[in-house]
């Protein structure tokens, strides 16, 4: 398991109704069925993504999720993911306020653009790249790049209530000098939020 996956296993209920929008390969919902008997599916536009979710033996619908996300609020979701997917949105405000419909609790993970690497890259004067953005600027899917601090800020200004919050660096570990400093040295966060 990865730290993603060890995270939301901790967080997601035994038996939850989960629903993973950008879900890749499936891996995560897989991981979740495994640990904690969830049911749910996976969301997701790639269609060699979706045959990974289909042998992974995940249920998974193809669609766009900027083309919307509240034909699922009626399904009575526990959990909603979107796994480093909210920055390739092109209304992720949007998409958050829809979230928070479809789920009583969802777990976003975000890079942090203002990590001390992606920082140290932009004073060569080009886009820089990590582990967490590892595309090149003609070819990420990133469309809204933002900070830890950017996006603590939007949930305060939308109250969207963060439950639960982990800074992870460049390896995937978190740590008290991570905690301390996230907006400098996390390279990707991890939070639980709720209405």
């Amino acid at each position: 398991m990865n730290a993603l996956e060890d995270i939301v296993n901790d967080w997601v209920e035994v038996n939850a109704k989960v629903i993973d929008f950008g879900c890749g390969d499936g891996s995560l919902l897989k991981s979740l069925s495994l640990a904690k008997a969830t049911t749910g599916y996976g969301v997701e536009n790639d269609p060699k993504k979706i045959q990974d979710c289909i042998a992974n033996g995940i249920s998974v619908i193809q669609q766009d999720i900027d083309a919307g996300l509240l034909q699922y609020k009626d399904m009575n979701f526990d959990f909603a993911i979107m796994a480093s997917s909210i920055q390739c949105l092109r209304k992720p405000k949007v998409a958050l306020q829809n979230i928070l419909e479809v789920a009583n609790k969802c777990v976003i993970t975000l890079p942090n653009f203002g990590n001390w690497e992606l920082r140290t890259g932009l004073l060569k004067g080009k886009m820089p790249s990590s582990p967490q953005l590892p595309a090149k600027w003609y070819e990420t899917s990133n469309l809204h790049l933002c900070t830890i601090a950017d996006f603590e800020e939007l949930c305060e200004v939308e109250k969207f209530h963060i439950h639960k919050k982990i800074y992870l660096n460049s390896q995937g570990k978190t740590s008290w000098l991570t905690n301390c400093f996230p907006n400098f040295l996390a390279a990707e966060a991890i939070y639980l939020l709720g209405k």
